[in-house]
This record gives C-alpha cells, structure tokens and sequence, in this order.
C-alpha cells in the first residue's frame, strides 16, 4: 500500500518592514523608551526655564534691563543698517525691530516717563543730521516710548510706565542704524562717544539715557568742539 503524502501547512505571513518615514507618520516610536522619558524630563525643565523668564522680564521694571542682555543681537535685526549717512527712519521692519529692543507701540504719547535726551553725531567733523519721526510710524499711526519729533536730535524718551529707562542702543536699533563700539553705520574710524562733553569708555550701545543728556558720537576727525550741553526748549 503506497504511504500517503501529507499537504505541507501554508506559509506564515510575515509583514514587511515599513520604513523609517512611514513608522513615524503611523505614530509609531523609532527610538527607545528611555529615550522619551529623558526627553520628557528635559521638556519640563526647558519649559520651566521659559517661565522663569517670562515672570522675570515682566517684573523687571526697566524695558532697558529687558533688553540689555541682548545688545549683541540689536545689529542683527532686520532693517539695521551699516551704511553711510544719511540715515533716513527705517520703516518697513519697524514692528519686527520693536519687541526685541523691549519697545511697544503707542496710540499717543505718555508720561508717566517723560524726559529728552539730545544727540549729535560727528562723521570727519561734519554733523550728520538726526531725521524726524524717528520710532513714529504715521502710516500705521502709533509711535513708541522712544521717538523725534523733528531734526533737532531731541530724543523724547515717555513711558506709560513710571521710572522706564532706555538705551542709545535701542534707540539707534529703533531708527535702523549700526552701533557698536567700533562703529555707526558703515563708519568705523576710530570711534569715540562723549556725555555731556565727557569722554566715555565702553559700548554705547548700553548707555542709558538721561534726562538733559547731550550725547556726541564722534567718528574720524572731530569737530572743533565737543558739545558739553545742549539748549532745550522750555519745557522739553
């Protein structure tokens, strides 16, 4: 009697390996457990680190100690520019400059901070002129804490917050001209700034203004004198 032959079972199915692109569109992990867990942790402490920042700018009374850990970063905005004068306001990326300089816009001025500075720029001992309506847009009709009404170089420094201080660096960001301290604008020849005719040493860039502050940037050969006050109208 012939031996019966027995019908080998079908196959397993095996499923084919998906690829990397399409485990993770599927939502399916390509890394190990504790790879998640230890990035869970670190997102807690990131985030905590963020909110620590957040409450501290916020009870930080001065918009100038706001920003003053990233003066660095000021001549890296968009529309700052390291050219020659003249320096007409810059505009077109005026919103993007203003929350990292720690400036706002305004629907009108305030005074709960209310004071003038003046500054006076000397390039090989020619004064360049500081244009009007620095920091006041009028097409989108709002201003910020730091602004000019006109060519005089009085910078109007008013705050809806009491006792707020600003930087000349924000200032120069604000109008969209280079400062360091090497240089302003694309001049860069032997740099040096004065207060209230006093040689000063350091980045200009961190002074904080003061109310009757006159203010000298000087670049290549100075002026004959250096301006050690300034004349302002009654009441500025």
């Amino acid at each position: 009697m012939a031996k019966k032959v027995r019908t080998p079972p079908p196959p397993k199915r095996v499923q084919a390996p998906q690829k990397r692109e399409t485990r993770r569109a599927a939502g399916v992990p390509t890394r190990p457990p504790w790879f998640y867990a230890a990035v869970g942790a670190g997102a807690v402490v990131v985030i905590a680190a963020i909110v620590l920042g957040v409450i501290l700018l916020r009870d930080n009374g001065s918009s100038s100690s706001k920003s003053q850990a990233n003066v660095a970063s000021y001549n890296h905005l968009p529309g700052v520019r390291k050219t020659k004068a003249p320096w007409p306001p810059e505009y077109q990326f005026l919103a993007d400059r203003l929350p990292p300089l720690g400036l706002t816009t305004l629907p009108q001025e305030a005074v709960n901070t209310h004071y003038h500075s003046h500054l006076d720029i000397f390039v090989n001992g020619k004064k360049v002129r500081v244009p009007a309506l620095i920091g006041i847009n009028t097409g989108a009709q709002y201003l910020t804490q730091l602004h000019t009404h006109d060519t005089r170089g009085v910078i109007h420094v008013e705050s809806p917050k009491a006792n707020d201080h600003f930087t000349l660096g924000q200032f120069l960001a604000e109008w969209g001209v280079f400062l360091n301290s090497r240089c302003i604008g694309a001049y860069c020849n032997g740099l040096k700034w004065y207060v209230n005719g006093k040689l000063q040493a350091g980045n200009p860039q961190r002074y904080t203004l003061q109310s009757h502050d006159e203010i000298a940037i000087v670049v290549g050969k100075p002026p004959k004198t250096i301006p050690s006050r300034y004349q302002f109208l009654a009441g500025e």
